[in-house]
């Protein structure tokens, strides 16, 4: 999809139709986020969105948010620090991030989630029956289904109760502004007619442009035939609203891939039926590749694959830890993941050669590492076995517009906008410049901190 055309202007002549303080476009996890925490400290606030219903990105997501120092790592007795959370950051994105943001960012979630638990009741529980890959403690807080479109449920009818106005069905087009200073955005309405809204401060919670397949081509060649498993409205404005108005863009080959989605069904399945032990193999049986990398890098690796798709086998044991997971058992219900007694039975299900995965399955290293160099645990995959047809895709972009911690956009010329804030996927993230630098929750995690920052701000 290419994005509609959207422009930056002077204020209009004859003045705005609407007068606000704060003033979100975006009505995701950063959008309602960014409310809140803007509400909480007095300001005037008002949310704007594209869609009939707030959804966005986050509706797509497992919802889930690392955080390292929380109370409820404390009572899990897990330990956990900021310092330890900022090098697994690091360390995935090969240290092509900012220091200071991947510090500030690792030291400010845990407190974002205490707050949304203890201010807002929001049900975080930790995810304690699997390790995510990078991440060298548990830290992924979720809601009790493990589903985005739960924390966006959650988050909308917390922002209700705080009195908080979404207007929905209104799609920003046009940027206004003197010199630095924003003043107000213009808006389309469903009746074709254009709304100008006059705004303090002006927060774009947008997302990035993973939906507009000019700019993924450009910047992201590498995954411009991967299925899009993002939100449609993702195309783009806030990083082309920042080009005309100089601000400072980076790492905008930066996103988050995922080599995991049932096909063609088009249903996330979640890594942790890899990370527990089972394996990835192509259409003739065979293993390909080290799926220990995590799940960003194993949207390229399925792709290049004949067909473009991959098989993910497991087994029951796996598939319980799966299940705590809404996405999954939607994939049951709907046919996607095939179950067998024996290898053979389940190769025919999947249109698979029953001697070579019996040889892929069978030939697991337990306790060793592979010829890939992934390391295997001690646990053999067992009948009942399952298996599940998946391909890779583009889940969001993870550039976009350089901010500070705050969220304050950065000018070419190295001083900030006074009042124009961004988070989540319309800011730069941590994830490095590619696929490779996304560690698990890296989305989310830009999302309600910088939201929460740029709202306080």
């Amino acid at each position: 999809m290419t994005v509609q055309m959207i422009d930056v202007a002077a204020p209009p002549s004859g003045g705005f139709d609407l007068q606000t303080g704060t003033l979100i476009i975006g009505a995701g996890a950063c959008g309602m986020v960014a409310a809140l925490a803007a509400k909480e400290v007095g300001q005037n606030v008002l949310i704007i969105e594209a869609d009939a219903i707030p959804a966005g990105s986050t509706a797509l997501s497992a919802g889930l948010i690392p955080a390292a120092g929380t109370e409820i790592q404390r009572a899990a007795g897990i330990e956990d620090t900021p310092d330890l959370f900022a090098s697994d950051i690091q360390s995935k994105a090969k240290n092509e991030n900012p220091a200071d943001l991947v510090a500030e960012m690792a030291t400010q979630a845990g407190p974002t989630i205490d707050w949304l638990v203890n201010r807002y009741g929001l049900p975080f529980s930790l995810v304690a029956d699997f390790d995510y890959p990078g991440h060298s403690r548990r830290r992924m807080h979720g809601l009790p289904t493990r589903s985005g479109a739960e924390l966006i449920n959650a988050l909308r009818a917390t922002c209700e109760d705080e009195d908080i106005d979404i207007i929905c069905e209104r799609r920003a087009t046009e940027l206004y502004h003197d010199g630095l200073m924003i003043k107000g955005i213009a808006v389309s309405v469903p009746d074709g007619t254009t709304e100008t809204i006059a705004c303090d401060k002006l927060i774009l919670a947008c997302n990035g442009f993973g939906g507009n397949r000019d700019m993924v081509a450009k910047y992201m060649p590498a995954i411009k035939d991967g299925l899009w498993f993002g939100h449609d409205g993702n195309r783009g404005e806030a990083v082309l609203w920042g080009e005309k108005l100089g601000a400072k863009l980076h790492h905008l080959g930066a996103y988050q891939g995922h080599g995991n989605v049932a096909h063609p069904h088009g249903i996330l399945i979640t890594w942790a039926v890899i990370t527990e032990g089972g394996v990835q193999v192509n259409d003739k049986g065979e293993r390909f590749w080290s799926e220990a990398q995590g799940y960003s890098e194993a949207a390229q690796a399925v792709l290049s694959q004949p067909g473009g798709q991959a098989f993910a086998i497991f087994d029951a044991r796996i598939a319980d830890i799966a299940r705590q997971f809404e996405d999954f058992k939607q994939a049951e219900a709907v046919g996607a993941i095939h179950t067998a007694d024996t290898l053979v039975k389940l190769a025919s299900l999947l249109g698979l050669p029953a001697t070579t995965l019996q040889k892929s399955i069978y030939g697991i290293p337990l306790g060793q590492r592979d010829e890939f160099g992934r390391h295997f645990g001690q646990t053999p995959l067992s009948p009942p076995y399952y298996g599940v047809r998946v391909t890779g895709a583009l889940f969001h972009t993870q550039g976009g517009l350089m901010t500070d911690i705050s969220g304050r956009v950065q000018h070419k010329s190295g001083r900030f906008f006074p009042n124009f804030f961004a988070g989540g996927g319309a800011a730069c993230g941590v994830s490095g410049d590619a696929d490779t630098g996304y560690l698990s929750g890296n989305g989310l995690l830009s999302a309600v901190v910088l939201g929460r920052n740029a709202g306080r701000a």
